[in-house]
């Protein structure tokens, strides 16, 4: 697996001596300011100039007295200071998504925008586990990914369970939740190639292009995960929602939907990979 961050940093120069053109360059700078110190210590404490930036303010305070309101707060104008460069060169890296993937593919566990026709053929169990919310019955799930494929399965994992322990999936009357293992599980979810999607999935014939339920595991193409639909392109996040909801709900015992209202929302249990028109796009048992 190959694992990727997204960080961003900001560097915000501080308060300071203010410091004219006449200094050059940030080095310069420094050194005009250091100079001017230690020229300030070494007279007596009676000769020292008031600091410039009080001096400054008081001014301004002689100057708008009469005219500002007594409601009015004084403000210190901060002057910035050159960034000193071990900031510059201590401050973490920005690292850019994969090409072609969003942050929302990101956060659902892609790491490559490509989807091979197959992977290794074996699969690995997403290690770890999550009790869920516990409320009613408590379904076991099993997820695991094809071997080859670029997926964070710990990301893959985080969004099947967040989907199914959704109010708005299968247990959304508080009588059932699903806890995810790593051992044993009534219920296997699977992210896998198109040609190990085939395998898994017959006698169905699922051609490469779309998921299954059955027989305990629902398998989950990687071709509709990275792509999802065409009426779909623009909320893949809700593609993904309905694809773990459909497939597990075959494995509940739900069978397929039709849409028989145009313009109603469309059943779950639709078959919502090939065309949901004219119903409206929906990714929940109870939306």
């Amino acid at each position: 697996m190959v694992a990727f961050g997204v960080g961003a940093f900001g560097l915000v120069a501080g308060a300071g001596t203010a410091l004219t053109t006449s200094t050059g360059s940030p080095a310069a700078a420094l050194d005009a300011v250091v100079g001017r110190v230690a020229a300030m210590r070494a007279q007596p404490a009676a000769q020292l100039p008031a600091p410039s930036g009080l001096v400054e303010r008081a001014d301004a305070v002689s100057r708008a007295d009469a005219q500002r309101s007594p409601f009015e707060d004084d403000a210190l104008v901060a002057v910035p200071t050159p960034t000193p460069q071990a900031l510059v060169d201590d401050a973490p890296a920005v690292l850019a998504l994969p090409p072609g993937l969003t942050q929302v593919d990101f956060a659902a566990g892609l790491r490559a925008a490509d989807v091979p026709e197959a992977g290794a053929g074996t699969f690995s169990v997403v290690p770890g586990s999550d009790p869920g919310p516990g409320t009613g019955q408590v379904r076991t799930i099993r997820v695991e990914v094809e071997d080859g494929l670029a997926v964070d399965g710990r990301a893959f994992a985080a969004t099947v369970m967040a989907t199914l322990n959704d109010p708005r999936s299968w247990g959304h009357d508080g009588s059932m939740s699903f806890a995810r293992t790593d051992g044993d599980a009534e219920l296997r979810v699977m992210l896998a190639s198109p040609t190990s999607v085939d395998v898994l999935c017959a006698p169905l014939e699922t051609e490469g292009e779309v998921s299954c339920g059955r027989a305990g595991h629902a398998v989950l193409n990687l071709k509709r995960w990275v792509l999802a639909t065409q009426e779909y392109a623009q909320d893949k996040a809700a593609y993904r929602q309905y694809l773990v909801n459909h497939e597990v709900g075959h494995l509940l015992g739900h069978g397929h939907d039709q849409c028989t209202t145009p313009g109603a929302v469309a059943s779950v249990m639709q078959q919502q990979s090939y065309k949901v028109a004219p119903c409206l796009p929906n990714p929940w048992p109870f939306p």
